[in-house]
């Protein structure tokens, strides 16, 4: 694969007289703009050091040079079933100049493959390539002629300087003072259940002792990641340091996958591709002579400064404004990359969705905030396993109409899901977007999976747990600013809260008395026994029928919102030991979105038929069983749960979720 990484470094002097300046020496080049000044090694590409606001480096001095500002990857030959990949860095071996005037400079790092790099090096040619900060790209590609290999993670890391940053934003209800990286060695912190996870036993800032440090609590939904950092409160001026992100188009996974953020370093990132809460089944996998490119970014690398006596918060409401200011000039119009195509050059959809589920109304019903995107072709649902090609994704006003703008040529399918609505969404025709093309698909409408009128539902069809039970965690393993948090789900340790509530029997859910918000466990988890072995779970659901059709059939729609190496099991009436199940899904998923304090992860659903026969006039009782015990992070997250009466059978009063338009 022809890996060549554009290392794009943009700097614009803007109104700035003094313009844009670059000085090439023999070991490292330096652009300057008269605001910020970016150091990076020659040819490899790493960011070495970025003078601002008067600190002589705002990455961390203490690191080696290779271990500040780099692009990396995870990668192997795939070749091998370990779970772990190669660790690339993704050295440069070519630094040339694309665009040297007084309003930009753009240098582009290169490492390009050929056959004797094989099993050392990814089958990849990389190329990596006023306003007070740059931005940077990177164009990676596979040539037909080489081999395979998979690629697991990929991103650019900045790692900024431990004196200065410790105050980290990553949402604007997520932002607090940081623990040092230190306290998380041995002798100050305890590595709890994985290396991630720390509990802080000994921190050099006392106000950490007790608290759990672990990266994934800081995770954010793609749609969602757009503008991340931290912030230097020392004098005479506090200084922020952003990521932001003004398009997802070029990540992983649609815009629910989560990806890191910033977390103790102080580190920040821009994750392009990861496996973390989609496992095995969001790896690239390439196959011999199997031809690709594709452009990451840019993203912009943000700084900004407040006086001394100003709220240091406010440099994080310049920095969503910022964001804001980079979305509205996405497509940039500056990279000089034949690759990076612009505005002019791309293409637009639109049309109007319609949602129709016949059991709720006859209507065809405009939603609002429904989500409709563009991805590779595909199944319905495919897109949240697509990695190799490119997403462009909105969402439905309150009349059901959209318009997803600036859509790279190619084919795509349209796909949509809808918040209070099973299952997804996908347009019949295959969409051809050219260079400036407009397309209007019309008035689409979705037929909500339903065969007959609600019996009783657990849950709301939103593909998250969060509706569902979420406990305290255990005292012992708090993280403060999740406390009396909306993702109080974020807390580490919540598995074996399941063994505190349900120390011997399981869950057992009353339709009709048990309320999901209290009774429900957000994860049907193994119970954690004292010898320290784990022991499977089965839940139950007792339901009562007045008039059952022995001769029909019920649909049981089960919507899960994530699986780690689990495996559902369903029995009906008396039968919860009884073999074989009246359902299994197999062993599926490698989410571990439990371990990783997620909500959720693939979505997944499936649709079982229980004959009549199997059911009784009176009390019925629906059994969930997961019997893999080896590991306290096996399990599901339940989105939601209904049961339907055959079709066309009236005999009984159906409740409903109806969320607003």
């Amino acid at each position: 694969m022809n890996n060549y990484f554009f290392l794009f470094l943009f700097l614009s002097s803007f109104t700035y007289s003094s313009g844009v300046r670059l000085d090439i020496h023999d070991k490292h080049v330096v652009m300057d703009n008269g605001i910020v000044e970016v150091t990076i090694s020659n040819p490899e590409g790493f960011v070495t050091e970025i003078r601002y606001n008067g600190i002589d480096n705002l990455l961390e001095l203490l690191n080696k040079e290779s271990n500040r500002g780099y692009f990396d990857m995870v990668w192997d030959e795939g070749k091998s079933k370990r779970k772990k990949g190669e660790f690339d860095r993704m050295e440069a071996t070519n630094m040339s100049v694309i665009v040297e005037n007084e309003e930009q400079v753009e240098l582009s790092f290169t490492r390009m493959w050929n056959s004797s790099l094989q099993g050392l090096y990814p089958p990849l040619n990389i190329d990596k390539s006023g306003s007070s900060g740059f931005y940077t790209y990177a164009i990676y590609e596979h040539l037909d002629e080489w081999p395979g290999f998979n690629l697991s993670n990929t991103r650019i890391a900045f790692k900024l300087r431990k004196d200065k940053f410790h105050y980290m934003v990553v949402a604007g209800d997520r932002q607090r003072f940081m623990p040092l990286p230190d306290d998380r060695e041995e002798g100050r912190g305890q590595v709890l259940a994985y290396p991630e996870a720390v509990l802080l036993l000994n921190p050099i800032e006392p106000q950490f002792k007790g608290e759990v440090d672990d990266k994934y609590q800081y995770s954010c939904e793609s749609r969602k990641n757009q503008v991340h950092g931290w912030i230097s409160m020392d004098p005479p001026k506090s200084t922020g340091f952003w990521i932001i992100t003004p398009s997802n188009e070029f990540r992983s996974g649609g815009p629910l996958k989560q990806y890191l953020a910033s977390h103790v370093g102080p580190t920040s990132l821009s994750v392009f591709h990861s496996t973390h809460y989609s496992g095995v089944d969001l790896i690239m996998r390439f196959r011999p002579n199997e031809a690709w490119k594709k452009v990451y970014g840019p993203i912009f690398i943000y700084l900004n400064s407040l006086s001394n006596g100003e709220s240091p918060t406010g440099l994080w409401d310049d920095a969503r404004q910022q964001m804001v200011n980079e979305i509205e000039s996405w497509p940039y119009k500056f990279p000089a990359s034949e690759e990076y195509v612009k505005a002019e050059q791309r293409g637009q959809v639109e049309g109007r969705l319609l949602v129709r589920d016949r059991y709720m109304s006859d209507a065809f019903i405009p939603v609002s905030s429904a989500s409709v995107g563009l991805a590779s072709p595909g199944e319905p649902g495919s897109w949240q396993r697509e990695s190799k090609g490119y997403q462009f994704w909105t969402i439905t006003d309150d009349k059901g109409y959209f318009s997803i703008t600036n859509i790279l040529p190619g084919e795509y399918n349209l796909y949509s899901w809808v918040k209070g609505y099973i299952g997804d969404y996908k347009y019949d025709k295959v969409i051809n977007i050219t260079s400036g093309s407009e397309v209007n698909v019309g008035e689409i409408v979705y037929e909500a999976p339903r065969e007959g009128a609600t019996l009783w539902e657990i849950g709301i069809p939103d593909r998250s747990a969060a509706e569902f039970y979420v406990p305290d965690p255990n005292p012992k393993y708090i993280n403060r600013i999740y406390v009396n948090h909306t993702d109080r789900y974020r807390q580490y340790g919540l598995w074996e809260r399941y063994a505190d509530l349900y120390p011997k029997e399981d869950l057992v859910y009353n339709v009709g008395t048990s309320d999901y918000t209290k009774d429900w466990f957000f994860a049907q988890v193994n119970r954690k026994k004292e010898n320290k072995t784990y022991q499977a779970t089965t839940w139950q659901i007792n339901f009562n029928l007045e008039n059952v059709n022995a001769n029909g059939t019920y649909k049981l729609r089960v919507a899960l919102a994530s699986v780690h190496y689990a495996e559902l099991q369903i029995r009906v009436k008396n039968s919860s030991e009884a073999n074989p199940p009246l359902f299994t899904s197999g062993v599926i998923g490698s989410e571990n979105t439990i371990a990783r304090h997620g909500i959720h992860g693939f979505y997944w659903l499936f649709n079982v038929d229980i004959k009549g026969t199997l059911l009784a006039q009176g009390n019925n009782s629906i059994f969930f069983s997961q019997p893999n015990n080896t590991s306290p992070f096996q399990g599901i997250l339940y989105d939601y749960i209904r049961l339907e009466a055959p079709p066309h059978h009236t005999n009984f009063t159906p409740k409903l979720n109806i969320l607003p338009n």
